[in-house]
């Protein structure tokens, strides 16, 4: 296995820049630039020269021998200074020596994945946290990387071991002369299989946390001069669209991403919808109804009814003199009208909330919940025959094995005999 390198800090420059060092030759290569090392887990101050004897930083010099470390091998930090050429310097020095590379972009996570320090799910909530923007995008990221929802799977897995090994039970070892104790353990395994299966509901019933990052999808729409650029510009407090009494100033969309509460909203301007024989024009309207069927909450502000059932039809330009709002519509705004804007947000956050998941509930990603839909599939519908039932258990364990990345014959095997080898 080759060592590798890399900054695992923030760019420079910063007040510290620590790089790391992970592999079999991790502890040599720092030798040969520290000189010695420190203690394990116990942070010393070295000086780090290249391979000519010149000087390149006073560091501290922490050493981790594997395999109980971050990647699962040995692993040796470095807290430089964080200058763009001292970091440039050290990492330079360390690629001169053989055996050593730098890292490409998540080999760190890669390695801890294939020597067990993490699983699949975990690895995932790592990426989602390094990435996280939110509040609400951190905690759910980090409940994934601390293993929240590893623990979750395992649970089911642990019981779907259980429940095959009952089945497998009396498959093998089923004796005639006991038929209500043969009847009365399928019961159970029947009474595990639904037990399961309502588990598996609930988590997909749950919003994916992809929702989170991805944000709530708000598309302004309407005829032309309806108000859509004023308010586009009032609700994400910028001037992001023209805004004139000339009809089809807007022609293609425009988009803001607003965090409010911890929530991401895409807003989209959109061209009014009209009849024209302009083809650009028409382009433009061709994708505003696009963008209207594709998205989360529609805001209509025409003076017509809607063309979906469940967009929040606004009253808007409600400041101009003579207008009268139509039956149906569920909001007035008004350009110099704080308030009235306001109201307009908490309409699009109570759809929101909606459509993420709660902050109290167990959020899986979009590829995990596949996997639970498919394991749910297998078992919703349980079957009187044992053998039937013993491949409807099969069939979930592979498909909630793929969540943590491991093979559904050991975690069976884990399951049934780890028990046996507590203090072993």
């Amino acid at each position: 296995m080759t060592t590798i390198f890399a900054l695992s800090s923030g760019a420079a420059p910063a007040g510290i820049g620590v790089i790391r060092v992970s592999g079999p030759d991790a502890m040599t290569a720092v030798v040969k630039l520290a000189g010695s090392l420190p203690p394990p887990r116990e942070a010393r101050v070295r000086a780090l020269r290249d391979a000519g004897g010149a000087l390149l930083d006073r560091a501290l010099v922490l050493v981790f021998p594997g395999p109980a470390t971050a990647t699962g091998e040995d692993l040796v930090e470095l807290h430089c200074h964080g200058g763009r050429a001292v970091i440039a310097a050290v990492l330079r020095s360390l690629g001169e020596q053989p055996g050593l590379r730098p890292a490409i972009g998540g080999e760190f996570t890669r390695r801890a994945l294939a020597n067990g320090r993490i699983d699949l799910a975990e690895a995932a909530g790592l990426a989602d946290l390094l990435s996280a923007d939110t509040e609400r995008q951190r905690v759910a990221a980090l409940a994934a990387a601390e293993g929240v929802v590893s623990q979750r799977v395992r649970n089911w897995l642990d019981r779907l071991a259980m429940l095959s090994a009952m089945v497998e039970a009396q498959l093998d070892f089923a004796d005639e002369d006991d038929v209500d104790d043969d009847a009365a353990a399928m019961v159970a395994v029947v009474d595990g299989q639904r037990a399961l299966a309502a588990e598996l509901a609930a988590v997909l019933a749950n919003p994916p946390v992809e929702r989170l990052r991805d944000g709530i999808s708000v598309v302004l729409a309407g005829p032309p001069n309806a108000g859509k650029s004023t308010l586009i510009n009032l609700l994400s407090q910028r001037e992001l669209a023209i805004v004139s009494p000339i009809a089809g100033t807007t022609r293609d969309r425009i988009e803001a991403t607003v965090v409010r509460d911890g929530l991401v909203y895409v807003l989209t301007d959109t061209a009014g919808l009209t009849e024209s024989d302009d083809p650009v024009e028409q382009i433009g309207v061709t994708r505003a109804e696009n963008a209207m069927v594709a998205a989360d909450v529609l805001l209509w502000l025409g003076d017509t009814p809607p063309p979906r059932d469940d967009a929040l039809w606004l009253h808007a330009r409600a400041d101009v003199p003579g207008r009268v709002a139509a039956e149906g519509t569920q909001a007035a705004v008004s350009q110099d009208d704080a308030a009235s804007v306001e109201a307009v947000w908490r309409l699009i956050a109570a759809r929101g909330e909606a459509m993420v998941p709660r902050g109290d509930a167990l959020a899986f990603r979009e590829s995990e919940r596949a996997a639970c839909r498919e394991a749910l599939d297998a078992i919703r519908q349980p079957d009187g025959d044992p053998l039937v039932i013993a491949e409807q258990l099969r069939l979930a364990r592979r498909a909630l094995a793929t969540i943590l990345g491991i093979d559904a014959t050991e975690t069976m095997l884990d399951a049934l005999f780890g028990r046996f080898c507590i203090g072993k």
